[in-house]
């Protein structure tokens, strides 16, 4: 008996470079058509993304990369439990003062990593420094682009 895959969780750099670059599109393609079962997206990638969409395009970018997920009920939200987690890492990793060089994307980077750890997931992402900060508090899985 084979042992089922894991779920897998895209960060939202790598959609990024897909979106602006034709090798990124292309392995994101193929990582996509040989994990499509086992593919999931985070919430928390979906409004990073969704903050760099122009509202002219909005409805074909949610069409194209959000629906399909959507359509197949694999979305990733953080539950209450991942958002006091999160709350926790940040108060291990950061001293107070300072609190004002905390960037909004380190915040999501470890709400992001709090969800995928409660639902299982690898998160794959080319950020593995701060993502092994955060895994070095709370363990959770993530995986450098791309896994086999």
């Amino acid at each position: 008996m084979v042992a089922p895959r894991r779920r897998y969780v895209v960060d939202s750099s790598l959609y990024i470079d897909a979106l602006r670059t034709e090798e990124g599109r292309r392995t994101l393609h193929a990582f996509q058509e040989a994990f499509a079962p086992f593919l999931h997206l985070s919430a928390v990638v979906a409004q990073e993304l969704r903050a760099g969409v122009p509202s002219h395009t909005a409805s074909k970018f949610e069409a194209a990369v959000f629906a399909p997920y959507e359509r197949r009920d694999r979305v990733i939200t953080p539950s209450y439990a991942a958002w006091k987690e999160t709350g926790r890492v940040l108060a291990e990793l950061v001293v107070p003062s300072q609190w004002r060089a905390v960037t909004c994307s380190f915040v999501n980077d470890v709400l992001l990593a709090m969800s995928c750890r409660e639902a299982g997931a690898i998160l794959v992402t080319a950020n593995t420094r701060d993502f092994a900060r955060i895994a070095s508090v709370r363990k959770f899985d993530f995986a450098p682009p791309w896994p086999r």
